[in-house]
């Protein structure tokens, strides 16, 4: 069995999807057609850790949103690419730009769109909710769902196993 805080240690990128990773996969559309999201603060928070401790973070998402490109700015997180389903391409070229290998990279999904992803990365995570076949290719689940403090949970776990080992 991999051990999970030994992969997590060499961490120096992690990407999330967001919808059903950042939130609850729900969408919601108000009477004028705009798009409504909700995230969660402490999620919010873990990410600014993650920054703040040198960790990149990035998000690369199926479905263009002006909620996430708000949220994400609200963050700083630089990284963020939206609209375009075929995600593998998007991590080569992320790799390349931060000069990083997909051996110190982290990808959180949800479903099958981000299994190219996933099995591309040094760590692979799914969580709670995701996909059966998702949660089979990763190397960890989360204990929470998506948009309820999974994003948090993958943030501390990256911190912690950083802490022990460096």
């Amino acid at each position: 069995m991999t051990d999970i805080r030994e992969l997590a240690a060499h961490v120096q990128l992690v990407i999330f999807d967001v919808d059903g990773v950042f939130t609850d996969g729900r969408l919601y559309y108000g009477a004028d057609g705009e798009e409504l999201k909700s995230f969660h603060v402490r999620d919010g928070h873990g990410i600014r850790m993650l920054l703040q401790h040198g960790v990149q973070v990035a998000v690369i998402s199926g479905r263009n949103s002006k909620a996430v490109t708000r949220r994400m700015q609200e963050l700083g997180i630089r990284h963020v690419f939206q609209g375009d389903d075929d995600k593998r391409p998007i991590l080569e070229k992320l790799l390349q730009k931060l000069d990083l290998s997909a051996h110190q990279t982290a990808c959180v999904g949800d479903d099958l769109a981000d299994l190219p992803l996933m099995q591309a990365a040094g760590m692979a995570i799914a969580v709670a909710d995701a996909q059966p076949e998702v949660r089979a290719q990763a190397h960890w689940c989360t204990q929470a769902r998506g948009g309820d403090g999974a994003v948090r949970e993958v943030c501390d776990l990256i911190l912690e196993a950083r802490n022990a080992n460096g």
